[in-house]
Order: C-alpha cells, then structure tokens, then sequence
C-alpha cells in the first residue's frame, strides 16, 4: 500500500505544472478516491489538496528567483487564472510578493517532497473485529462543529453541556443496539480532513431504523445504510487516547489490512473515569474490502 502511495505522489511531482486528478492519483494507489484522501491527510498531517498547493508555490517560488519567465507566465504554468490570484497565493505562503522577492531575492518557504515507509515498532498491538450492520438510525442532539486534529474540541464540549439531562434521559432510552449507550457521531467530513473544516456532530444513540418511537420530533436523526463496519478499541488518557486512535487506525492498520474505508459517519462510544483523565474508547470506522 505504501508504495503504491508513493507512485501516486511520484504523480504529482512529475503534474505540477499541469492538472492534477485524485481520481488518476487514487488509480495508482489502487484504492478509492475517498480512501485515498482520508489515507494521505492521516499519513502526511496536511491535507492532499493543501500539500500540492504548497509543493506549486515551492517550485514557483524557485521560479520567481530564477528570472528566467515572466511572473504571468510562472503563475499560469502552476494553475493561477491571474497574477493577482498567483500574488494573493504566494504571499499567502512566503510571506512576499512575487514582485517583491525576485527584485530583493527573498528568503522563501519550501515544502519539502513527502514519502511514506512503515516503520514496525511490535510494541503493541491493536484489537479490533469487523461487523455486518443492518441499516440503522442514530437519534439525539445535532450541532455543526469544526475539526480539531490536537486536543479537546471546544465546540462538541460545549453542545454536549447545553443539552439537558432531561433530554439525555429520552435520548438514551432509545438505545437498543452495538454501539450500545450514548456515541458521538462524526458525519459529512470534508474528504481533506483538514483542520477547521465542519463537519455534523450528532450526540446521540443507535437504534433500529423500524424502531417505534425512535424518531422524537424535537430530536434529529440519520439514517445510515447497511455495510461493514471495522471496530477499534483503547484505553488511555483523555483526549490523547481518542485521537491517537483515528490516527492509528489510518497509519496502521489500513496499510496493513485488506480494506479501504467508505464513506459514512464515524462512530465514537466513549467511557471517561470520575475525574475525566482516563477513557475507554470504541471507535466504529465504515469500511469495505479493498481492490487487489
């Protein structure tokens, strides 16, 4: 899987100057396109988009000091529709113009090129199973939040606290099925997975989508459909542990294992002690068989 990610970003580099497709790129990985994004964010920290955008600035910068084409011409080879669009970019990135940094020869940022290995640790070990689900309905409380890649997120923590016990009581008496209890689901994630982009946060339960009475009026739902689910489970410090757990699901075990994920919402059971520093975690990840 590793190498056929770095044939995909060998794509890249030999496309900047052109139009770039994730549908060729994720033809090359031998995997989806949806799958491929989600794979290249968890792996380089940056989203695919962002990381082409950065690695055309970088080449363009190069450009720009070199003096050999005019600044149209570098900002039409790298896919700017205008030299203000290329300027707003660039400064955007380095910090200075164009303009500005050929006539002063301006220190300037670089990404660098990215290429992934695995590197085995042995350390421990990842428990997990895969699980047939019937077409299911998950009922509670909606808000639309941003993500957040490194710590608690302010926007979940504080919709969780205005919903009142009352509520929560309803909400969590329609509960009749795996992921048993109150779940946090992640639905509608923008595909680059990058940091600030919204996303449907629903602070509810899973339930039959038949189910009488699991669809309250003052409460909102999702209907998600049948298909196969992977299942991850830790324990650790709180927030660290649920985070770590997206990431190791995406760097780890993916590459490791014969499927891709699909799209769908990502599902969270999560136990907290008393004082809220340890968490027993579930994590629930729509997958299907990858192509081989």
């Amino acid at each position: 899987m590793l190498e056929r990610l770095n044939e995909a970003l060998e794509h890249i580099e030999s496309h900047l100057g052109q139009r770039i497709e994730v549908g060729e790129m994720a033809r090359i990985a031998v995997t989806s396109e949806y799958h491929f994004r989600r794979m290249f964010s968890a792996l380089a920290g940056v989203s695919l988009s962002e990381y082409i955008r950065r690695r055309r600035l970088t080449m363009a910068g190069a450009e720009v000091l070199a003096g050999e084409r005019t600044l149209l011409e570098i900002a039409v080879r790298y896919g700017y529709s205008s030299g203000e669009a290329f300027a707003r970019a660039f400064r955007a990135m380095h910090g200075v113009g164009p303009g500005e940094a050929r006539r002063t020869g301006a220190a300037l940022r670089s990404q660098q090129r990215i290429s992934f290995r695995l590197i085995v640790e042995g350390s421990s070990s990842m428990r997990y199973r895969v699980v047939e689900k019937e077409q299911f309905r998950v009922v509670g409380k909606k808000a639309r939040v941003p993500l957040i890649h490194e710590g608690a997120n302010p926007a979940i923590a504080e919709f969780i606290r205005s919903i009142d016990k009352e509520t929560m009581r309803r909400i969590a008496a329609l509960s009749d099925q795996e992921p048993a209890g109150i779940v946090g689901v992640s639905d509608g994630l923008d595909p680059s997975r990058a940091e600030g982009t919204e996303l449907d946060y629903y602070h509810g339960v899973v339930t039959r989508a038949d189910a009488p009475g699991s669809a309250p009026e003052d409460l909102d739902g999702l209907t998600v459909p049948a298909g196969t689910w992977a299942v991850f489970e830790s324990s650790g410090p709180f927030p660290q542990t649920l985070q770590y757990l997206w990431r190791d699901v995406f760097t780890q075990w993916f590459p490791s294992n014969p499927y891709q994920s699909r799209p769908g919402p990502e599902i969270l059971r999560t136990r907290l002690s008393q004082d809220a520093a340890h968490a027993d975690a579930e994590l629930w990840i729509p997958v299907e068989r990858a192509a081989t």
